[in-house]
């Protein structure tokens, strides 16, 4: 069972029907609040929906009409998220005819259900504390298993973080919280969602495609990508111009290069391939002011930030968005002649892409900032250009000036790569349903890849290796995940001596626990029972204590290090044998800076258990003071 906290669902979409569905599970106590809208209905799939908005209610005041109390998504993206995680299969999806296959979400026979408490933005804000708790504690009461969380604001202490404190709550009564990292990348320390007790997902791509090839007069090709149905006619070329000199005669060359409203002047612009610059903002609103001017089509290319990164976008007119050091060579290829031309072929779907997955350049990343001993983000999943259900309350770009209609969307963020894991959890709680939420963590981390398909390291958008602190403990692996072999546990009490690690009062944490709570003595925060090993301000050596359980057959496991670049690591016993499923076994790992001249930064490594079978590996990040 999985519910998505966002912002509402589609509930006519294919990926809910319950054709095939027996009686709703008799523990469940959820309900369909319908409360206005009579079309709005759940079935033995959709066996939930609820909507919160008191607290947003509060600060609009009287602007807040009937038309609020629905659980219904005219967003698009509560429905995209939830099918993602728990969508029956869908023959014949696709979105805008590109990436023609069955949909289905991550645990395709899950029963789903949703909590609406994302609204209008204002001030600001959409989505308000109170109303994210209050769903949190209906979600608890309803009996959901799953909660996937694609929400998230800035890194702050645990005990004002609203879904932080909902999520503690959750794992108390079992449930696996599931959180998207963040869309602040790729500048570091921006992660989100940093609490232990949840799982933290980043952003990677995937390897399908949707190129778009722009064709230039001197015949060199760079390859982009584009949802556009709109195409030129067949091999034609138009005259290309920079959005810069296209622009009105009182806007800014910024202004222009971005092609904000009212800069691009349509006596420059009509009948031309417009080039403009991306941004983090998205593309296709450049897109309709480039097709206000009356250009013909447009080339997308990437700021710095984005770099090799490409958002597929369903454009109004023929549009490629092409990498950034391509578009360089677009510019400069307009400045080297006196009639430069272009043409963009029609869009395409490609399967098979190397390399894949790299990380998104959007992609919140560590280190953590508010306890930098704990890693996060704990693992990526696919986060861009992902098609999944989508309302059809809302044409598919959010903009007014977009009236079409889809049931399938395209989407990218870490919003779309958390209910990725969120359906695994769900296989996982299926196949284990007395798994504890960190038994399970520590199964999806373990066995996740910092391998490409090129079986190479994992690179960022700008053709760099990535790390940790992009994608935490590796791509997610869901098949070796269902047999792990070992697991790093942890129970919530475990979780409250880590708060009282970090200096917070008994007091302060029975509050958060709702119990009675002292602080045992004395407590080691790296000793702390996490899948991965992070020591921020190593000075001396340190030694830190780990244990393990055996899920799996008997066996015996013995330890490989690969150390970090000038630490020196020792792991005792280097044998660990298993004699039975559930037996558990402690181990130390001594850290020792052996080389402070070689280190500068953060340094990674990592430690591998291995019966030649399982190959249970945990990150180990270390900075020297």
């Amino acid at each position: 069972m999985l519910n998505g906290i966002m912002v509402g669902v589609w509930p006519e979409s294919k990926g809910f029907s319950d054709d095939g569905y027996g009686p709703i599970p008799s523990k469940w106590k959820g309900i369909c609040q319908n409360d206005i809208d009579t079309r709005f209905h759940c079935n033995r799939k959709l066996i939930g929906a609820r909507y919160f908005n008191k607290g947003y209610a509060a600060i609009v005041g009287s602007k807040l009409n009937a038309s609020f109390n629905t659980p219904r998504d005219n967003d698009g993206h509560g429905t995209h998220t939830l099918s993602t995680a728990g969508s029956n299969l869908v023959a014949k999806a696709s979105a805008f005819g590109f990436g023609k296959g069955t949909a289905k979400g991550g645990s395709p026979r899950a029963r789903v259900a949703t909590y609406k408490v994302c609204w209008p933005p204002v001030g600001g804000e959409e989505c308000f504390d109170a109303d994210i708790l209050a769903a949190f504690d209906m979600a608890i009461h309803d009996g959901v298993d799953v909660l996937s969380v694609s929400l998230g604001g800035e890194p702050i202490d645990f005990f004002n973080d609203s879904i932080a404190i909902g999520s503690f709550h959750a794992i108390k009564h079992g449930i696996v919280v599931v959180c998207s990292a963040g869309n602040s990348g790729p500048a570091d320390g921006t992660v989100v969602n940093i609490a232990p007790w949840q799982i933290t997902v980043g952003a990677s791509t995937m390897d399908r495609e949707f190129p778009s090839i722009v064709v230039l007069g001197n015949d060199m090709h760079y390859k982009g990508q584009s949802l556009s149905t709109k195409v030129l006619p067949h091999q034609k070329f138009f005259p290309l111009i920079s959005a810069a000199d296209a622009k009105v005669a009182n806007a800014s060359v910024q202004t222009a290069l971005f092609c904000q409203a009212g800069a691009i002047d349509p006596k420059k612009a009509a009948g031309k391939v417009l080039v403009c610059l991306r941004g983090l903002n998205g593309g296709v609103e450049k897109g309709q002011q480039a097709s206000l001017a009356g250009a013909v089509g447009m080339i997308l290319a990437n700021d710095i930030f984005a770099d090799n990164e490409i958002l597929v976008e369903a454009h109004v007119l023929p549009a490629s968005n092409i990498n950034y050091t391509d578009g360089l060579t677009v510019f400069t290829y307009i400045n080297s002649t006196k009639n430069p031309i272009a043409y963009i072929t029609p869009v395409t779907t490609q399967i098979g892409t190397k390399p894949a997955p790299f990380m998104a350049a959007f992609s919140s990343k560590g280190p953590n900032t508010i306890t930098p001993e704990i890693l996060k983000p704990d693992i990526t999943a696919p986060g861009v250009s992902v098609i999944a259900a989508y309302t059809e309350a809302e044409g598919p770009t959010n903009e007014d000036f977009d009236k079409r209609r889809v049931q399938f969307n395209s989407l990218s963020g870490t919003s779309m790569s958390c209910p990725h894991v969120s359906g695994i959890v769900g296989l996982l709680k299926t196949l284990y349903p007395n798994w504890s939420p960190a038994a399970i963590k520590s199964a999806i981390m373990t066995s996740a890849t910092t391998l490409d398909n090129l079986n190479e390291p994992i690179l960022n958008a700008s053709n760099i290796k990535a790390g940790p602190f992009s994608y935490g403990a590796g791509h997610v692996q869901p098949n070796l995940a269902m047999d792990p072999g070992l697991v790093y546990d942890l129970t919530p009490t475990d979780y409250l001596n880590f708060l009282c690690t970090l200096g917070n009062n008994e007091t302060l944490i029975s509050l958060f626990s709702k119990n009675t709570y002292k602080c045992p003595n004395p407590i080691n925060l790296a000793n702390f029972n996490y899948p991965s090993i992070t020591i921020p301000n190593l000075v001396g050596p340190i030694t830190v204590t780990r244990t393990v359980k055996n899920v799996g057959s008997p066996g015996t496991y013995r330890a490989k290090v690969m150390r970090p670049m000038g630490i020196s690591i020792y792991v005792k016993p280097q044998k660990l044998k298993f004699e039975k499923a559930g037996e558990e076994k402690t181990f130390s790992v001594t850290l020792k800076v052996k080389n402070a001249q070689a280190i500068k930064e953060y340094v990674f490594g990592e430690l591998i258990w291995s019966d030649n079978v399982h190959y249970v590996r945990s990150p180990i990040v270390v900075k020297a003071v």
